[in-house]
């Protein structure tokens, strides 16, 4: 309706001005200049309005789960219990320095699922010892191609599968190799794997999750009479297996986690506080607060003293009737540094206590 109303008045216009042309002859090259510019103008709006229209007649981009909805969604489909699901379990390598996390690990009579999940969007090719992501993005005028090099994923997850593996036998749990099962998932549906990569039973793509977290509900009184079963005859994880192994990932650690009072969440390593001294085997949560009113900073500030943070440490699993209650509590500046490692950087961070919410601390 508004494209019919615009090109109603262009047509009035234009007709006005085809007048002028021929009453005022004198002036005609200049009339009809004034003309042509004021056609294309009308021209050029009517492609761009169509170019708006066309943007927004595209349907938005499909969303992609995030982790801890994807952790939802797999209980949901496969009615496992809590207890046999984790996630972002760090597991040592062989001299137990390094820690690379599994993002998700599912235990099932049939097996230890190693499950790592990629977001990634675009074409994914293989290509020796790198894959290639090859992502296009398409503008109204143009097309812009880009390509990002990554590991290999598949040998990534395969290593850190291996590593659970001899973590559980360095802790007396012996489970047969051929009981672990490697996966890759790709959350996006935007994200399509080359031919060859399709062919691998360890790749799982958008449309094949469903499936395959339906798989698990399908044989799950299979795995009941395998769990009562022996697992040399069975072939599968006994009960007693499955409780074992239970109790060694329970203690397997995770990322420490850094709530700021702007919202914003921190993943990686606490190294440590001036003040603060922390056995993270008997404590999970150190919870920070200071008074925030700007007239009670400044009455410090004249006093001569330094704005204060209270600390109130938790100890792990002390749950009562009306929640944690503290174990301790201390008193630090509130320009105090807490030393902090975050996922992927090579170097510490220095956050100010007065910045922090909380910090929760992985076995």
């Amino acid at each position: 309706m508004m494209l019919q109303l615009v090109h109603v008045v262009c047509c009035l216009l234009l007709g006005k001005l085809d007048v002028l042309v021929k009453e005022e002859e004198g002036e005609g090259p200049r009339i009809k200049t004034r003309m042509l510019q004021l056609e294309s103008l009308f021209t050029h709006f009517h492609l761009s309005s169509k170019a708006s229209e066309s943007v927004q007649g595209q349907s938005p981009p499909p969303h992609t789960q995030t982790l801890p909805e994807f952790i939802q969604h797999v209980r949901k489909l496969t009615g496992l219990r809590k207890e046999d699901v984790y996630c972002n379990l760090r597991i040592p390598d062989q001299v137990q320095t390094a820690k690379d996390d599994i993002n998700v690990v599912i235990l099932t009579g049939h097996g230890i699922f190693c499950i790592d999940i990629k977001t990634w969007r675009g074409t994914v090719s293989a290509h020796k010892q790198t894959w290639h992501v090859q992502v296009k993005e398409e503008d109204q005028h143009f097309t812009n191609t880009c390509i990002e090099q990554t590991e290999d994923p598949l040998r990534a997850i395969m290593t850190k599968t291996t590593n659970l593996c001899n973590h559980l036998k360095r802790n007396g749990v012996s489970v047969h190799q051929n009981l672990f099962f490697p996966r890759v998932i790709f959350l996006s549906p935007d994200c399509d794997l080359e031919e060859e990569l399709r062919k691998r039973k360890e790749l799982l793509s958008h449309s094949q999750i469903d499936d395959f977290l339906r798989s698990f509900r399908e044989g799950y009184m299979t795995w009941i009479s395998d769990a009562l079963t022996p697992s040399w005859l069975s072939g599968h994880l006994s009960y007693r297996q499955i409780e074992t192994v239970r109790n060694v990932l329970r203690s397997v650690g995770t990322w420490d986690l850094v709530r700021l009072h702007c919202g914003d969440q921190l993943k990686g390593d606490y190294q440590g506080c001036q003040y603060i001294a922390v056995n993270r085997q008997e404590m999970d949560a150190l919870e920070f607060s200071r008074v925030r009113t700007l007239s009670a900073d400044s009455l410090w500030a004249l006093l001569g003293h330094t704005p204060q943070v209270t600390v109130k440490m938790y100890k792990r699993g002390s749950h009562g009737w009306l929640g944690k209650s503290p174990s301790a509590t201390t008193t630090i500046p509130s320009n105090t540094f807490v030393i902090f490692r975050v996922s992927g950087d090579e170097t510490d961070a220095k956050i100010p206590a007065s910045t922090i919410h909380s910090i929760t601390l992985s076995i």
